[in-house]
């Protein structure tokens, strides 16, 4: 039933009204939309944001980005052997905590 409901909206779409790839059975989700935002502003790649931006709403995706800064805070700081804290302000450009 709702493999039908799906095609129904799906063929009354305009072309190119798709925000997923063809091959993609599924929209992409929070973190795939925080991670192609954050990619694509990376490499100032205009029509990365605005495609990504359009996948969830803007408060999901300020949740994702926020929850893909935490782990890779995490993941530097385990890398480094250093705190959060000190991986975090470096790599902003802050001195160290004192």
């Amino acid at each position: 039933m709702f493999d039908r409901l799906r095609k129904a909206l799906a063929a009354r779409k305009p072309a190119g009204a798709s925000i997923a790839t063809p091959s993609r059975k599924r929209p992409p989700n929070l973190f795939e939309a925080a991670a192609t935002y954050v990619s694509a502003s990376v490499e100032d790649d205009e029509d990365g944001l605005a495609e990504a931006a359009t996948w969830v709403s803007p408060e999901a995706l300020t949740f994702g980005i926020n929850e893909l800064a935490c782990r890779a805070v995490v993941a530097l700081a385990r890398e480094r052997d250093e705190s959060p804290e000190s991986v975090a302000r470096a790599l902003l450009g802050l001195p160290a905590a004192g």
